[in-house]
C-alpha cells in the first residue's frame, strides 16, 4: 500500500540539513526526502480515537460541526434547533419547541448589522454560484464586505450593489478575469453602479488591485471558444513578441489578447472568426481587426488562409 506522505518544513534533517521532511502516517515515521534518513519512528496520531469504514458511520461518530466560514453572518458558530425527531412529543411540547425554535432563529439575526450581513452574504453566494467562482474568492468577497460594514461604508448605498462590487474586487485581487458586464448580468445591478461601488471600495479601504494582464484574457478566451493547447501557446508567444515591440503600450488588454488568439487560431488551423472573438471578448470587430493588422505588420507574421 502506498504510504501517505505529507511534506514538513518546520524541522531539518540531522544528517544532510535538508528541510524537506516527509511524514509517513502509516508507518509512524518522519523521513528526509533528500537523503532518506529516518529521523523518528514514533509519531502521535492526532486524529480521532474512533474508526469509521463508511461515510454513514463517520457521519454518526463525528462530534464536531462545520468549519468556521466568513460566508455566514455569525461565521457558523451559532447553534440551531432542529425541526426533526419531535414525533414522540405531545402536542403541547411540540408547540413549545416550535416557539423556542422561532425565538432562537430571531436571536441569531437580531442587530441591523447582522441582518445586513445575512442579506449581503447570501447575495455574494448566489453570484458566486452563477459565475462558478472558487471558494477562496467567495471568502475574500465576504471579508471585503465585512470590512466595508465595519467602516460604515454601506450607509446610503445598495446592499446588493456593494456585495456585487466586493465580488468583482475579489476576482481582480485573485487575478481571475471576470468583467463588470458578467457580474451585472447575474446580479441585475447596472454596470455603472458596480463600477462606481468598486472604485469606492478600493479608495476607502485602500486596497491594491493588480491590473489585468493580456495573458489572463488569452486563457479566458481560449476556454470560452474551446481553443486547443497549441493555439493558446502560440497566442502567448505572439503576446511576448508584441510586448517586445511595445505594441501593448496604451492599448486595451482585451483587444491585444483577442488579436493574438485570432492570429494563433489561423496559424494552428484551429480557426475562429473575428466575430466569434469579438463576442467572446465583448469588443467590436474593428478593434480586433486594427490590433491584428498592427501585430501582423510589426511582428512580420505571414499566414495563408
Amino acid at each position: 500500500m502506498t504510504s501517505k506522505l505529507n511534506s514538513l518544513s518546520a524541522e531539518r534533517c540531522s544528517e544532510c540539513g535538508s528541510s524537506l521532511l516527509l511524514r509517513d502516517t502509516e508507518n509512524a515515521e518522519i523521513v528526509c526526502g533528500n537523503c532518506g534518513f529516518v529521523l523518528t519512528t514514533h509519531l502521535t496520531d492526532r486524529g480521532p480515537e474512533w474508526r469509521a469504514f463508511t461515510p454513514e458511520e463517520r457521519k454518526q461518530k463525528v462530534r464536531v460541526g462545520a468549519p468556521q466560514t466568513y460566508m455566514l453572518h455569525d461565521k457558523g458558530l451559532s447553534t440551531k434547533i432542529d425541526w426533526r425527531d419531535i414525533s414522540g412529543f405531545s402536542p403541547e411540547k411540540r408547540a413549545q419547541l416550535h416557539r423556542i425554535r422561532q425565538w432562537q432563529q430571531r436571536s441569531r439575526v437580531s442587530s441591523s448589522i447582522e441582518k445586513n450581513l445575512a442579506v449581503a452574504l447570501s447575495e455574494i453566494s448566489r453570484i458566486s454560484d452563477a459565475l462558478n467562482l472558487p471558494k477562496n474568492i467567495v471568502e475574500s468577497s465576504a471579508i471585503t464586505y465585512r470590512k466595508a460594514v465595519n467602516e460604515g461604508l454601506i450607509r446610503g448605498r445598495s446592499i446588493k450593489g456593494i456585495a456585487t462590487a466586493a465580488t468583482y474586487l475579489a476576482c481582480r485581487q485573485s487575478k481571475l478575469v471576470r468583467t463588470v458586464a458578467e457580474l451585472s448580468k447575474v446580479s441585475d445591478i447596472p454596470e455603472k453602479e458596480i463600477a462606481s461601488n468598486y472604485r469606492f471600495l478600493v479608495r476607502k479601504l485602500k486596497i491594491f488591485v493588480p491590473p489585468v494582464r493580456a495573458n489572463q484574457h488569452i486563457t479566458k478566451l481560449s476556454n470560452q471558444l474551446g481553443l486547443n493547447g497549441r493555439t493558446e501557446g502560440i497566442a502567448h508567444k505572439i503576446l511576448i513578441g508584441a510586448k517586445k515591440q511595445k505594441l501593448t503600450a496604451g492599448r486595451g488588454a482585451k483587444g491585444i489578447a483577442a488579436a493574438a488568439c485570432y492570429i494563433a487560431s489561423i496559424i494552428s488551423g484551429d480557426y475562429r472568426t473575428q466575430r466569434e472573438f469579438a463576442e467572446a471578448a465583448d469588443l467590436t470587430e474593428v478593434t480586433i481587426r486594427n490590433r491584428y493588422r498592427e501585430m501582423m505588420k510589426r511582428l512580420k507574421i505571414v499566414v495563408s488562409f
